[in-house]
């Protein structure tokens, strides 16, 4: 079929990578979208994903959280867009694409987006069974396939950005990992020697090995024609069963080649200044597969944002131009952070080097200075925190010492140089050209008082995020300099954080809130009573710290009975028509026969709805509240504690079966779960806590959906942390691996406490994780590597909770006092609340809502709910 052209001019976009999508959307911004059709012919089976996150994917991303399309915005603005049908030919002559499926496009303008293609050296058996490249999702969809079932070691050729990310996820998946690198170090084009050593220290003490100055001769295949194993350039042999081609990219530039359009002589579509053709003024190349007017093909997804904003520009018949860019990048690769910014290898004339090297810690930092004094470039790796910073002053004279910018805090004469002393024109987000003065522009003139509110109104920190930092710092600052005070406080009773109330909780042993409010509290609320909003959270702190600072840890005693919401108040969840349900705890799922008998029981008794819960336990409603001290005494007599449903504390650890029983499991998912949860159990936290252990990748027990989960390897465990479902899930991140029983032990309990003490009220980890500064780096610097010096405080205080957990269900059926309170009339003990009632359904009862609704005692026919026969 033939798209026709009527009196609409016609844009056709040939690919849809990032770069594509970023031309979709400065069309838009342009109002192009409004007077042009626009049609998009993307290759892959999937719109425009954020290939500078790729590997996350071995993280716990799915392919939907990679996703740069929004589908509502390609809607919106009428764009037909072809998924899965590449152009095959361009008709320059007669002005026509036409796409795989035969259809054949009229074009006013044409913009070739068609990126790259990864290089694989011709070396024999390169397309052998077990030789893959790493590019796209479908890739690694293949990688991951073939590494679960055929593979136990695996080699990366290329010691590049994406080679080492591909080592990192072979050695995640549970492949023994090798790193094959013609260059005579890791990363040759973004850092030096000095860089490289320090890279190759940190990532060989991960469990990789580096070769490095050595080439691969030929792949060794087996009978069948199966990766065996890789012969190098030394004449020596390298066994492995699956390699991983990472060697660098090309232009795809086949396309234009086939329709006569100018290419360069190393590959590349050559463009003019606005990113036109040099052989068709309406043709237009961007992206990777573009030969820019400087003569570079740039593979960094900023240089490419530009090049699409400079080619929509042109197209509006705006003046815009790209004659270069920026090659700075930062990146964490296997957990180690790299940054090469301006003149990073020193090439100026007469400039000089200031570095500073710690190879035991992993750091190295290098700055080229010009004899001025102007900063020209520089690498970080280990620690690149100051990229951000040292980036926006290339190019201009510091105001401190170079040597004091290298050195680490606390070291000689050290200097954090923030952002605040950035001049306004420095650009702080290279990926959309965004400088200092633009983001206070959108403070102090569009009324931005938060990150997400200067990103949508500039773009800065929406492409590779490396300026995420600066960015909030600088929005901080200048809220201060405006005068707008912030009040962070937990409360109209504390202007305090929580995170600060539970410093002061903990280092002056305060163990009641009405302590805390008289002396730490705002001068209007000492002596009152607190609020909604603080009790129950300076409650949970006070509980969660109960043996370290002498408090009782049992909610219902004393005071602290006060400070609970509903539901911790009588330890059971309300439900819709004031009964409550009863969630006795079943560690790990596992549950005898004998058990599962009495639960059945109790619920026929008391004439309980029950039902399997996502946790892998059972839920019984429909308890009145003088029920639930009866219940629990059934439950504990059989063995039961309370499952702590109703408390914001760890709920359940799901497990599947493991290796014991699953012919997949590497290791016994269901004793470590089983260990956790009684380990964790009644630990008072900010927000619920739920987790989950997996037997092996297959991840049958949804451990990335948890707050804590856990995947077994066959080495040991890989913790996720920062997890959540609900209505905005987030996959949780890879914190560590390959751990064994006692090392994955000790950094949940340092990751636990570690939020417990520095989350706000009510966030749960996956909130906490996001907002914290530093993200996951910082986590991991403070619970794995104990960058601030507290992981044996964390430890010590998890050591106290376990050692003195309690069951408060036990305790409120041994104490009459405590029993008191389940009733639900104060002055009628005795009489049951007659508008808890219930009528069946499916062979069991539900509440009773028109009497509800119409708030009248149940009729002759409705059952009464829940009485013990």
């Amino acid at each position: 079929m033939t798209a026709t052209q009527g009196t609409t001019p016609t844009i056709v976009l040939v690919g849809h990578g990032m770069v594509g999508q970023r031309f979709l959307e400065a069309l838009a911004e342009r109002g192009l979208t409004a007077t042009h059709r626009v049609v998009v012919l993307c290759e892959e089976p999937r719109p425009a994903y954020d290939r500078v996150a790729l590997t996350s994917y071995f993280s716990g991303k799915t392919p939907e959280d990679l996703s740069m399309t929004d589908m509502e915005f390609i809607t919106t603005h009428g764009i037909e867009l072809y998924v899965g049908d590449p152009a095959e030919t361009v008709d320059r002559e007669a002005k026509k694409v036409t796409a795989r499926s035969g259809q054949v496009f009229d074009y006013d303008t044409l913009v070739l987006a068609t990126g790259s293609f990864p290089f694989v050296p011709p070396v024999p058996n390169k397309d052998a069974e077990g030789c893959f490249v790493y590019r796209t999702i479908e890739d690694l969809l293949a990688i991951e396939e073939y590494a679960k079932s055929k593979a136990t070691v695996g080699a990366v050729v290329g010691g590049g950005l994406l080679g080492l990310e591909a080592a990192g996820a072979l050695k995640g998946l549970g492949l023994t990992s090798h790193i094959v690198e013609f260059a005579p170090r890791l990363m040759p084009v973004q850092v030096d020697d000095g860089g490289g050593a320090a890279l190759l220290r940190t990532i060989e003490e991960m469990g990789l090995t580096v070769h490095t100055g050595v080439g691969t001769q030929e792949i060794l295949v087996d009978a069948e024609g199966a990766v065996t194993g890789m012969k190098l350039s030394d004449g020596s042999e390298l066994a492995a069963d699956m390699v991983v081609f990472s060697a660098g990219v090309r232009p795809r530039d086949q396309l234009a080649r086939d329709c006569g359009l100018t290419v360069g002589e190393r590959g590349g579509i050559t463009v003019d200044e606005q990113c036109r053709t040099v052989a068709d003024p309406h043709v237009f190349a961007i992206g990777e597969c573009a030969l820019a007017s400087d003569g570079r093909v740039y593979g960094l997804v900023a240089p490419g944002y530009e090049q699409a904003e400079t080619a929509a520009a042109t197209i509006a018949s705006d003046e815009a131009s790209f004659t270069g860019a920026d090659l700075s990048t930062k990146l964490k690769l296997l957990g180690v952070d790299v940054a090469s910014f301006g003149d990073a290898h020193g090439t100026a004339e007469d400039c000089l080097d200031v570095v500073y090297s710690d190879s035991r810690a992993g750091l190295y930092k290098k700055l080229v200075i010009g004899r001025d004094g102007t900063l020209l470039g520089g690498i970080l790796v280990g620690d690149a925190d100051a990229y951000g910073t040292l980036k926006a002053f290339t190019g201009s004279v510091p105001p401190v010492s170079p040597e004091s910018l290298v050195l680490p805090a606390g070291a000689g004469e050290s200097v954090q140089l923030g952002p605040s002393a950035l001049p306004d024109d420095a650009i702080v987000c290279s990926c959309h050209n965004v400088s200092k003065g633009t983001i206070r522009g959108a403070v102090t003139d569009h009324q931005c008082t938060t990150v997400p509110e200067v990103k949508k109104c500039t773009k800065a920190g929406t492409g590779c995020g490396s300026c995420v930092k600066v960015l909030g710092q600088l929005v901080n600052a200048e809220l201060e300099a405006s005068g707008v005070e912030v009040d962070k406080g937990l409360c109209g009773c504390f202007g305090q954080t929580r995170e600060e109330l539970y410093e002061i909780v903990l280092a002056l042993r305060i163990t009641s809130f009405q302590d805390l409010l008289d002396r730490h509290g705002r001068e209007e609320a000492r002596g009152g009573d607190g609020c909604e909003v603080c009790k129950p959270a300076v409650g949970s702190i006070i509980a969660s710290l109960a043996p370290t600072i002498g408090a009782s840890g049992y909610v219902l005693d004393g005071e602290q009975a006060a400070l609970q919401d509903t539901n911790d108040h009588f330890l059971a969840n309300l439900q819709k028509n004031g009964s409550y349900s009863v969630v006795p705890r079943i560690p790990g799922g596992e549950i005898a026969p004998e058990k599962l008998i009495v639960i059945g029981e109790i619920a026929r008794d008391f004439g309980l709805y029950t039902k399997i819960t996502g946790g892998q336990r059972i839920d019984m409603f429909g308890a009145r509240v003088e029920q639930l001290p009866l219940i629990w005494a059934r439950l504990v007599d059989a063995g039961f504690e309370s499952g702590h449903a109703y408390g914001k504390s760890l709920r359940t650890v799901k497990s599947c079966v493991g290796q014991t029983w699953c012919r997949y499991g590497v290791q016994d998912s269901v004793k470590m779960a089983i260990d956790l949860e009684l380990r964790y159990r009644g630990l008072r936290s900010p927000h619920k806590l739920k987790s989950a252990v997996s037997g092996c990748q297959r991840e049958c027990a949804e451990a990335q959906s948890k707050d804590f989960g856990v995947i077994a390897t066959a080495n040991g465990w890989n913790l996720y942390v920062g997890g959540n479902g609900g209505a905005t899930p987030r996959h949780a991140d890879l914190l560590a691996q390959d751990l064994s029983d006692a090392e994955l032990v000790r950094l949940i309990d340092r990751f636990l406490m570690f939020y417990i003490r520095t989350a706000d009220r009510l966030e749960r980890t996956s909130t906490w994780l996001e907002r914290i500064p530093g993200g996951l780096d910082h986590v991991r610097d403070v619970v794995v590597h104990d960058s601030l010096g507290i992981c044996d405080e964390l430890e010590q205080l998890m050591r106290a909770h376990v050692a003195h957990y309690r069951d408060e269900w036990a305790e409120t059926i041994n104490d009459p006092e405590k029993l008191a309170r389940f009733v639900s009339f104060v002055n009628a003990p005795d009489t049951p609340d007659p508008v808890v009632a219930f009528v069946p359904e499916r062979d069991q009862m539900k509440p009773d809502l028109p009497l509800l609704s119409i708030g009248m005692r149940p009729a002759a026919d409705v059952l009464e709910g829940s009485a013990q026969r």
